[in-house]
């Protein structure tokens, strides 16, 4: 690994800190450098401030003059809460900027680049390319796509069910990996189930991970009709942690009112024919609130419809060694797992064991 790639890798990892609290804004990393020495660290601020060169630049003072700065994207170049970070850099006087990729937003996509070079600073990009964009999924996909970046999570037994009975929750995985779960829940703007979830398991859907409560995503529930239990955990707690609900209902009649009474979201989206909320538009809706990266954690039936609609981008699978049996639900309803698997859409990227259980994660080929 060449030092720019070595440093890049700090870069980036100092914006995983940010994943699922930078906001609209992408999570981002800098490490300023001089004489192989780190003289600067930063990384983007809860809801998007301060920017990650501000801070590193900050922590450098004077010492910037003459470094290098790497940031695992490239700096912003327009006006908006804050100054652009390219005047930033300028004012400090790097030798040299290296990044990762260009940011795809109208108002940067290479004009930082660009306003560095114009300052004299040299600038070298394209370093680390692709673990950027796998750790910047989320912002990326909103810019480009209008809509969140789908992470679709299940955890099933070994024989593929999801629960041994229809509406009544089971335990499935292990400490280890209900761990896992809750990190990737931290890392994450917000986490969708289908309302059937909520009536078969009232989910908190917070991560309960010890010092890590505050960084519960947004809750989003589709629910078509608004027939979310009011007594239900996540209703009680939409005060303490956002909640939203995606309906397909008008959002006018007593149900809605009562709901957002108790703090909830109502956010009202097109219908399919046969009622339900069209999730290609819940998931462009969500975007324009600034979702980013989005975890779906249930149920077999939206898991299905995410995967037929090609709505989702990556694919985690928990297994339990355990079978459930002909009368458990099936994880993708009756979908056949080669869906993702076998058909060429997906790639295995990662295999490990967490505990007893097994998680296989897939993500969408290029």
């Amino acid at each position: 690994m060449s030092d720019d790639e070595t440093w890049m890798a700090r870069a980036l990892m100092l914006g995983r800190r940010s994943m699922g609290q930078s906001g609209e804004n992408p999570a981002v990393g800098c490490v300023i450098v001089k004489d192989r020495f780190p003289v600067g660290l930063g990384w983007t601020g809860e809801g998007g401030r301060p920017h990650a060169e501000t801070r590193a630049l900050k922590m450098a003072g004077e010492a910037a003059e003459g470094t290098t700065a790497y940031v695992s994207l490239e700096p912003c170049a327009h006006h908006g809460g804050t100054p652009p970070c390219v005047e930033a850099l300028a004012q400090a006087g790097p030798r040299r900027v290296v990044t990762t990729i260009e940011d795809p937003d109208p108002r940067v996509a290479g004009r930082g680049h660009a306003a560095l070079r114009a300052a004299g600073i040299e600038v070298t990009t394209g370093v680390l390319a692709d673990d950027a964009r796998r750790d910047l999924a989320g912002f990326l996909s909103r810019v480009t796509r209008g809509r969140p970046y789908v992470m679709l999570k299940l955890a099933m037994s070994r024989d593929g069910m999801i629960t041994a009975e229809h509406g009544r929750p089971t335990a499935i995985t292990s400490e280890p990996a209900s761990a896992r779960v809750h990190l990737m829940r931290a890392r994450a703007d917000a986490i969708m189930v289908g309302v059937s979830t909520v009536h078969a398991d009232d989910p908190m859907l917070t991560c309960r991970l010890p010092g890590m409560e505050k960084r519960s995503p947004v809750r989003v529930v589709s629910d078509s009709r608004l027939t979310v239990p009011l007594k239900s955990r996540l209703v009680a707690s939409a005060g303490e942690v956002p909640l939203w609900l995606l309906t397909a209902d008008d959002a006018q009649g007593a149900s809605a009112q009562s709901l957002k009474t108790a703090g909830a979201g109502i956010i009202a989206c097109k219908a399919t024919d046969d009622g339900k909320v069209d999730l290609l538009d819940g998931l462009e809706r969500l975007g324009e609130r600034g979702i980013g990266r989005l975890m779906v954690e249930g149920g077999a039936h939206m898991a299905r419809a995410l995967l037929e609609l090609d709505l989702v981008d990556e694919a985690v699978f928990l297994t339990a060694p355990m079978d459930l049996g002909r009368g458990g639900l099936p994880a993708l309803a009756g979908l056949d797992l080669a869906v993702v698997t076998d058909n060429g859409r997906f790639r295995l990227v990662a295999e490990e064991r967490l505990g007893p259980d097994t998680l296989k994660g897939y993500e969408r080929s290029r």
